[in-house]
C-alpha cells in the first residue's frame, strides 16, 4: 500500500508519517523541511522536498498512490488565506483526479459548512468540496481546538500567564494533534471504507481557559492564571508580526467564530468524537519539557 502524506513534518503530518511507516506501508512524505524527516527516511520512507502548493511536485509524487493524507499547513505569510487554501487543495485534488487515487483523508475542522463569517473554517468547507469532487472515497476529519496551540506561549506560561482571545466561561473541545494523526493513519491504512463522510474529533472533554490554566499549574507545580486578551490586542500582535490586513481580518473572523458560545464548539459529543489524550498528558509530555529547558 502506497500512502502519500502532505505537510509531513508538521505536528499532525509527522504523527501520521510515523504510524504508517511503523505499519510497514510504502510512505511518500512531502515537506518543505525534509531534514526533519531524516529518521523516517532512514527507516525506508521516501521523503521529497515538496510543499503543499507545489502542483507539479504533488502530481509527480502521487503516481501509484492508494491514498492521500492532506492538510493545508498554516501560512500567516500568505497574502490571502482563502487563496492559500484554494491553491493547496486544488493542487492536491488535481493529483487525486489524474492518478485516480481512490481514498483521501483530509484534515478539516469542526464547524465546516456553518453559515457565518468563519475565516479559515469557511475555507476548509470549500476544501472539502474539492476533494469530494475528486475522489470516490473521502473522509474529512473535523477536530476541535489543538492542545498544541499552548506551545507557542511557553515564555508567557513560564511567567505565570496563559492568554487567548476567548471568554473565561467559554468551554472548548481540546484535542491532541497526536490523536488526530493516529485516527488519520488508521483510515489511511484501512482500504475497506467507502463513500464521502465526516467525523468530528473532540478530545476527551471540553475545558474553559481557566480550567486549562489550572491543569498546567498542576503539572508544572506553579500557579498559572488565564488572562483574556482583547481582539484589538490580537490584531496589533499580528500586525507586529508582519501579517497583512487581509489575513488579519480573516484570522479575526476565525477567533470570533471560535469564541462564540453558541457557535461551532456548541457541538454534541458522540462516542466516535472521543479521543484519549488528556490535557494533563499533553502538558506532561510536550509542554513541561519546554518549560524546563527554557525553549
Amino acid at each position: 500500500m502506497k500512502l502519500l502524506v502532505t505537510a509531513a513534518s508538521g505536528n499532525i503530518g509527522s504523527r501520521v508519517a510515523e504510524q504508517i511507516v511503523a505499519a510497514g506501508a510504502e510512505a511518500v512524505l512531502l515537506s518543505r523541511h525534509p531534514a526533519k524527516l531524516s529518521a523516517l527516511s532512514a527507516r525506508g520512507a521516501q521523503v521529497l522536498p515538496i510543499g503543499s502548493d507545489d502542483a507539479p511536485g504533488l502530481l509527480s509524487a502521487a503516481q501509484g498512490a492508494d491514498a492521500l493524507f492532506f492538510l493545508a499547513p498554516p501560512n500567516p505569510g500568505a497574502k490571502d488565506l482563502r487563496d492559500w487554501y484554494t491553491q493547496t487543495a486544488t493542487a492536491a485534488a488535481q493529483a487525486v483526479r489524474e492518478h485516480r487515487i481512490p481514498r483521501v483523508v483530509c484534515i478539516s475542522t469542526v464547524g465546516a459548512h456553518a453559515n457565518a463569517p468563519l475565516g479559515t473554517i469557511a475555507f476548509a468547507a470549500e476544501m472539502e468540496e474539492r476533494f469530494n469532487r475528486a475522489a470516490p472515497h473521502v473522509l474529512h476529519l473535523r477536530p476541535g481546538y489543538f492542545m498544541e496551540n499552548c506551545l507557542s506561549q511557553v515564555e508567557s506560561i513560564r511567567h505565570g500567564v496563559l492568554s487567548f482571545p476567548y471568554a473565561e466561561d467559554h468551554d472548548m473541545p481540546w484535542i491532541s494533534t497526536d490523536d488526530i494523526g493516529d485516527v488519520a493513519a488508521k483510515y489511511l491504512l484501512d482500504g475497506s471504507w467507502t463513500g464521502h463522510w465526516t467525523r468530528n474529533l473532540l478530545g476527551p472533554e471540553n475545558l474553559t481557559l481557566p480550567e486549562v490554566a489550572a491543569r498546567i499549574s498542576q503539572v508544572a507545580g506553579k500557579p498559572i492564571r488565564y488572562v483574556q486578551v482583547s481582539p484589538e490586542a490580537v490584531q496589533h500582535q499580528l500586525e507586529a508580526q508582519g501579517v497583512n490586513p487581509t489575513v488579519r481580518q480573516q484570522l479575526g473572523d476565525l477567533f470570533r467564530a471560535l469564541g462564540d458560545p453558541n457557535g461551532i464548539y456548541a457541538t454534541a459529543r458522540t462516542p466516535e468524537a472521543f479521543t484519549p489524550t488528556t490535557f494533563e498528558t499533553f502538558a506532561r509530555n510536550k509542554l513541561l519539557p519546554l518549560l524546563a529547558t527554557g525553549g
